[in-house]
């Protein structure tokens, strides 16, 4: 999960599964193999997801961060309180707060709801995205509404993706017989 995270930034997702698929089939999915094998084992493993050397390096730092301040344990990284296990991952380089949340989400399985690119263009569609609207902004609204509950959270965002990825695409979307849009401003006040 947490490789997938670093992987995912600027990618599509099947890019993100091939590149697990080579560093699975390369035994490389472990921390131990991971830091052996050294950035560029890694990165020629991670190609298809672009910008490879460079996740192959913030990959890299991610683990001597996990040796130097919890002995190697993701374990021990997730039991810390969630604004610390937060703080610790922001201040990672490469990881902004999509990276930081997924982690959390998904990987820790923690209550902290993951923005992207689809919320942010699904919020602006419907009316619901102030300009100066920020990710943590975002982030709040959601978790104030919704109860902290990891699955809630994880179907929720999928239920997103899914929307986002078949009716709200970048494009022109296809809001005839979308399940929101009765919740549609009027067109004239859409925002495409």
């Amino acid at each position: 999960m947490v490789v997938g995270a670093y992987l995912t930034q600027n990618t599509a997702w099947t890019n993100v599964a091939k590149a697990l698929r080579n560093l699975r089939a390369a035994r490389l999915l472990h921390p131990v193999r991971m830091r052996r094998a050294g950035a560029s084992t890694l990165a020629r493993h991670i190609r298809s997801t672009g910008y490879f050397n460079q996740k192959a390096g913030r990959l890299l730092e991610f683990l001597r961060f996990l040796e130097a301040r919890h002995g190697g344990s993701l374990d021990r990284l997730f039991r810390q309180p969630l604004p610390i296990l937060r703080r610790q991952l922001l201040d990672l380089r490469g990881v902004g707060p999509e990276t930081a949340d997924s982690i959390i989400l998904y990987a820790a399985r923690r209550p902290v709801f993951v923005v992207d690119a689809y919320t942010r263009r699904l919020l602006h569609r419907h009316g619901h995205l102030g300009r100066a609207e920020t990710y943590e902004d975002i982030r709040r609204r959601f978790e104030t509404v919704l109860p902290a509950d990891v699955p809630l959270y994880n179907e929720f965002h999928a239920l997103i993706v899914r929307l986002a990825k078949e009716r709200c695409r970048s494009g022109i979307p296809d809001c005839r017989g979308c399940p929101l849009e009765p919740f549609l401003p009027p067109s004239g006040a859409r925002r495409d």
